[in-house]
């Protein structure tokens, strides 16, 4: 009896020893799978790219097209299926470039965008930062504006449809402008164009 009992207990022994190793082992394995498909924060989130023009007239029109890039950083986590008064508190970032042509001014950009996306698939933009350029400055040329600064504040608006979760078209109207802020003339830019975006 006295080893019939010592045998039960080391056979109940070692199956709660065997079963805690099995379950420790099931959730070890469970925990990595959760690790593995856990959704990673995606920063780089979209690429754009298009065309503008000059909408300015006299002698601050811009001459040429300016092929447009534009890439939008998610670091705030914008998403564009929840409500209104989240994506607005979730801004992304944008940098960008507007390429000159004929001798008008290169821009490149940045600043943040705010983006409502519509259950319709319809969403609109707004973007407001600085922008660096390299246009005439205060000296009289045969076309363009006279820009006062190197430095300008830079703003846009957009309106645009996504054909899918990835592709997307938009208008846009781009400023910039240096607000008075600076000594010398401020002519400005101003131009409108289409974008279209690749979302990944």
């Amino acid at each position: 009896m006295a080893i019939a009992g010592y045998l039960s207990k080391r056979l109940v022994t070692s199956f709660l020893v065997v079963s805690s190793v099995f379950i420790a082992g099931q959730s070890i394995a469970a925990a990595a799978d959760t690790v593995a498909v856990a959704p990673q924060a995606k920063i780089f989130d979209e690429l754009r790219f298009g065309a503008s023009g000059s909408v300015q007239s006299g002698y601050d029109h811009e001459n040429g097209v300016f092929p447009d890039v534009q890439v939008l950083f998610n670091p705030f986590g914008y998403n564009p299926t929840a409500d209104w008064k989240d994506q607005l508190t979730h801004p992304r970032i944008h940098l960008g470039t507007s390429i000159g042509t004929g001798g008008s001014a290169t821009q490149v950009y940045g600043g943040l965008s705010w983006t409502l996306t519509h259950s319709n698939g319809i969403f609109t933009e707004v973007g407001f930062g600085g922008t660096v350029h390299t246009g005439n400055l205060d000296d009289w040329q045969d076309h363009g504006p006279m820009l006062g600064c190197r430095l300008l504040f830079h703003e846009y608006a957009g309106l645009g449809y996504n054909f899918d979760s990835h592709w997307n078209v938009m208008a846009q109207i781009a400023h910039a402008s240096h607000a008075n802020l600076c000594d010398g003339p401020n002519g400005g830019m101003t131009r409108a164009g289409l974008m279209v975006g690749y979302k990944f």
